[in-house]
């Protein structure tokens, strides 16, 4: 059996049981208990368990309930977001009416929109000015700001995007699992995200790879509502067929 075929296995027992013994894993695996130990350890270290005496339990992942300003996250992670969001211009087509979610990756992929007739829906301020100021048909959502976010929240923004049909929608998040989905530490701007995804025909995630196995406060849409773009695949993920990852030729072809 292929180590990550152990990996795996040992991993979805844990998931099933919450811990396991060494002579458990023995006999699952058909191997010996010198190699159980070894692929414990080794996960151990990848952060996907907890190595205890005899076996190994369930890493429970802590949840995160702080959400950083906008001034906090706009100079972290500036290329890896630029990548992202260059992509995912790359996949807005002529006349399309789409829906941008606050956020500093979402608001990346502005620069790219300018000309094409796209119309957007945005519920952030920062967002909307930057789209007007580069001609681009721009309805800001109605409602509550937030300031440590600058997003536009509450009950009204919610039934706003009810009466709205989008092509395509571009999400940011806090966190994603693919137990827990995408997860914000707002429930508030959580409804408001619900809100804007049942409205689109697709929806697209974007998030760099340090958005992977962290969980915040509140889920608002499932692991496999909506396609990731991300700019590289985190271990656990490579078989997941709605991650869409930046190459390393798609940077060069932006710079």
């Amino acid at each position: 059996m292929l180590t990550k075929q152990r990996y795996d296995l040992i991993l979805k027992l844990l998931e099933e049981q919450k811990s396991v013994t060494l002579t458990e894993l023995k006999e699952l695996l058909h191997t010996s208990e010198s190699t159980v130990r070894r692929d414990i350890v080794a996960l151990d270290k990848a952060g996907k368990l907890m190595k205890v005496f005899g076996g190994a339990v369930v890493l429970e992942q802590p949840v995160i309930t702080y959400e950083p300003t906008v001034e906090q996250k706009r100079d972290v992670k500036v290329v890896e977001k630029r990548r992202i969001a260059a992509y995912a211009a790359s996949l807005v087509g002529q006349e399309e009416f789409i829906y941008l979610d606050a956020g500093t990756t979402t608001g990346c992929l502005i620069a790219h929109l300018e000309g094409g007739g796209v119309s957007v829906v945005t519920n952030a301020v920062a967002h909307a000015r930057q789209l007007a100021a580069l001609g681009v048909r721009v309805y800001l959502v109605g409602g509550e700001l937030k300031g440590t976010t600058e997003a536009v929240i509450g009950s009204q923004a919610v039934e706003m995007l009810q009466n709205y049909h989008f092509t395509k929608g571009f999400f940011g998040t806090n966190g994603i699992t693919q137990k827990t989905g995408f997860t914000t530490p707002d429930a508030n701007e959580a409804q408001v995200k619900k809100a804007a995804m049942r409205q689109c025909r697709e929806c697209f995630v974007l998030a760099d790879a340090s958005k992977f196995d962290r969980v915040s406060s509140v889920t608002f849409a499932g692991f496999g509502t909506a396609k990731i773009i991300t700019e590289e695949l985190r271990d656990g993920y490579q078989e997941c067929e709605n991650i869409l990852c930046v190459s390393d030729d798609a940077m060069s072809a932006e710079q």
